[in-house]
């Protein structure tokens, strides 16, 4: 039996037919995708911040409430780019670290893994972002200089799109026959004026391939708090998700910064 030990981070992931998925630890990794139809075992350990590095208790994002609540890296305008203001010079909580990220090019996009989803990407994040949503299929629709202009676009289309995933309908693979082509033609007239200027009038579409064998009926998501050890047969990865045979589904980035060790 093998055993890894390590703190949580989300997979890091690589485009291919299928997507393959890797578990990367301070002295080694692991390929996941070598892990389906094999038996494994999670067992959760304690914690590590992924910041102060300490073994402080998780809040949110794989960080310490202490961290959380003052590092760029885990600002309000993370979640919802509308509120970036590093093109105004105005700082949040570093200014040097928002003018590095919010003023980049970023993609608005529409993506197919419940239902049709709008959402914000800066360009060095694709195809990554769709895969994490576990999107079958994803169309950009706009490419804007910044994040703010991205944010602004995301909220207008939030009143004809979702913004989140239904991440039981994903993994179980319901997904509508819905052509994003034809959606994205129709958002235009709900575009601001300011975000028109910046939509991408040819179609380029990203069809993303999961590596599952087999699709859930049933969804129960594992708690690591209360379940500390976890046994079950993998068969199958999408999105940030581990799926059981017995439809048990582990987030891995809801465990960011947990320390855990598997056995295979």
């Amino acid at each position: 039996m093998t055993t890894f030990e390590g703190t949580l981070t989300k997979m890091e992931t690589e485009m291919g037919s299928p997507i393959q998925y890797y578990l990367i630890f301070d002295s080694n990794f692991i390929n996941v995708n070598q892990l389906i139809n094999k038996e494994i075992e999670i067992s959760f350990k304690g914690y590590q911040c992924l910041n102060c590095k300490k073994a402080k208790k998780i809040w949110r994002q794989g960080f310490c409430y202490d961290c959380f609540s003052t590092i760029p890296a885990a600002a309000d305008w993370i979640m919802n780019p509308e509120l970036s203001k590093a093109h105004l010079d105005i700082e949040d909580r570093d200014l040097e670290y928002e003018k590095k990220v919010q003023l980049q090019p970023h993609t608005v996009y529409l993506a197919l893994s419940s239902e049709v989803k709008v959402g914000v990407t800066r360009n060095t994040q694709v195809p990554t972002r769709w895969i994490d949503q576990g999107a079958v299929q994803a169309l950009p629709v706009l490419e804007t200089p910044n994040r703010y202009l991205a944010g602004v676009a995301e909220v207008a289309l939030k009143n004809h799109f979702a913004d989140k995933t239904n991440w039981q309908k994903m993994l179980k693979n319901e997904v509508p026959n819905v052509n994003l082509s034809e959606e994205k033609d129709k958002l235009k007239q709900w575009l601001p004026e300011e975000t028109k200027p910046y939509f991408i009038e040819k179609d380029t579409f990203y069809n993303l391939e999961f590596p599952v064998a087999k699709y859930p009926v049933k969804v129960a998501s594992l708690n690591l708090e209360k379940t500390p050890n976890f046994s079950g047969k993998v068969v199958g990865i999408k999105g940030q998700y581990l799926i059981f045979e017995d439809g048990t589904v582990f987030n891995v980035r809801t465990y960011e910064g947990y320390v855990v060790s598997l056995k295979f």
